[in-house]
This record gives structure tokens, C-alpha cells and sequence, in this order.
């Protein structure tokens, strides 16, 4: 009984992972239409992207995750988180320590850390 609880948390766990990921597909093409670009542009996103997905905590609070689904849960948010916030920087063409701060505090606000 108790390890078909957790294959169920599991799976409502990795079928609802994937929020950061559309909601930055989502929060483009909303800048797209809106015809946004530059500092606009970036403000938007991270704005957009940040509400979209709320923060990782928050998600597995919602979903009510706990042990091991909500650690399963959690590393892949924050993996999506990262990969995020290092497109960010890269669309900003930052290097060195700017990007290895910018990435730092993206990362920690998308995952509420």
C-alpha cells in the first residue's frame, strides 16, 4: 500500500516537472507578441518565467510532495532552474564572475532559495 502512494506521488511529481521549461516557452512567445526586446525584454522573462513557476517549494507544497518524491521533484526544478538561468546568460553574453553571479541569484530566485 505504502509504495503505491509513493509510485503515485512520484508520478504526479515528474508529470507536473516540467512547468519551468513551459513556462519559459510560454513567457517567450508572450515577449514576442508583445514585440519586447532588450532590458524590456529580459525584465519581462525573468518576471514572467519567476510567476509562472513560482518556485520549487512552493510547487512541491502545492502538489504535497514529501521523502523521496519531493527530493525527486525538487533536483529536477532546480536542474530546470539552471539550465534557465544559464540560457539567460548567456543570451546576455555575460562571462566570469557576472555570469557565475547573475546565474547564482537567477537560480536562487526561481527555486525560492
Amino acid at each position: 500500500m505504502t509504495k503505491s502512494i509513493i509510485c503515485a506521488a512520484m508520478a504526479l511529481a515528474l508529470f507536473g516537472a516540467p512547468t519551468l521549461a513551459f513556462a519559459d516557452a510560454s513567457c517567450a512567445a508572450q515577449a514576442t507578441d508583445k514585440k519586447l526586446a532588450g532590458a524590456a525584454k529580459t525584465s519581462f522573462l525573468k518576471k514572467c518565467t519567476t510567476d509562472a513557476s513560482a518556485s520549487c517549494d512552493k510547487q512541491a507544497a502545492d502538489k504535497k510532495l514529501a521523502g523521496a518524491a519531493k527530493t525527486s521533484f525538487m533536483k529536477k526544478c532546480d536542474a530546470d532552474a539552471a539550465t534557465s538561468c544559464d540560457k539567460q546568460a548567456a543570451d546576455k553574453k555575460l562571462a566570469g564572475a557576472a555570469k557565475t553571479s547573475f546565474t547564482k541569484k537567477c537560480v536562487a530566485d526561481a527555486t525560492g532559495e
